[in-house]
Order: C-alpha cells, then structure tokens, then sequence
C-alpha cells in the first residue's frame, strides 16, 4: 500500500523531520511503501495516488494550540483527499498540544478525509512504535 507522511513545518523543522522519518519507519516495517513529504517546499505533490496520508505538524501558539497556516493551504492543492484513510499528529509541547491537535484534526475531517488515529508524538522512537502498530490495510 502507498503511504504519505507529510509534516508542515513553522519553527522547529528538524524535530518534525526525525519524528516523521521515524514513522515513516514504523509504517515501511508494515510492508507499505512510504514517501515523506515537506509540505513547505513540496508544494505540488498530489495526494491522490496515496491510500493512507499521515499528516503532522506543531504548534505554533503558547495557548491557542494554532497550527501552521500552511496545512490548510497544503490540503486544498494537494489533489482529491476526499475519503482518504488518515492519522494526524503534532509534536509534543507543554501546552497547547491536545487544542492543536484538535484543530489538525478539524482541518483534516473539513476536507473529506477520515481520521482513523491521532497522538501527539514526543519522540522519534514513540513514532516508530505508533508506526508499527497503525492499522493501514
């Protein structure tokens, strides 16, 4: 099965970079062919050749738990993602993480697609493990 992660950067790039990496991992353990994309510099990639997307981010609000504007802008011209088998993450922050996490989730479900789970991740080896236990078939 064809798998995307897709993470949207706002400050910490390389965290949300390993964190993706690592369940990029987990998920290719399953069999599945991965493809991981950087919605800030992947502009065109379309996701209509995918069958499960998994799509994180992080929080760029102390309180509000905002997420990147990006994502939004991402999933509008990423092609059909209607229908499409999902799992949204956000990385770990003291607060905020469980309203942006929320707020992920919304942007996901407005555009048609259906969360099958979501976490907040904290590290690359917790990734791997959600990785190798996420129901993707």
């Amino acid at each position: 099965m064809r798998v995307a992660v897709i993470f949207v950067p706002q400050v910490k790039r390389d965290k949300l970079l390993e964190i993706s990496k690592a369940l990029a991992a987990g998920i290719q353990s399953q069999g599945h062919q991965v493809d991981i994309v950087d919605a800030s510099r992947d502009v065109n990639t379309r996701l209509t050749i995918y069958e499960y997307v998994a799509i994180g981010t992080e929080v760029v609000s102390l309180f509000g738990g905002k997420i990147p504007a990006k994502v939004s802008e991402f999933l509008r011209g990423s092609g059909t993602v209607v229908g499409k088998r999902s799992f949204a993450f956000v990385t770990k922050k003291a607060i905020g993480a469980d309203k942006g996490l929320q707020r992920l989730m919304k942007q996901m479900e407005s555009e048609g697609m259906f969360l099958k789970f979501s976490d907040v991740l904290s590290s690359a080896a917790e990734a791997t493990e959600i990785g190798k236990r996420l129901n993707i078939s």
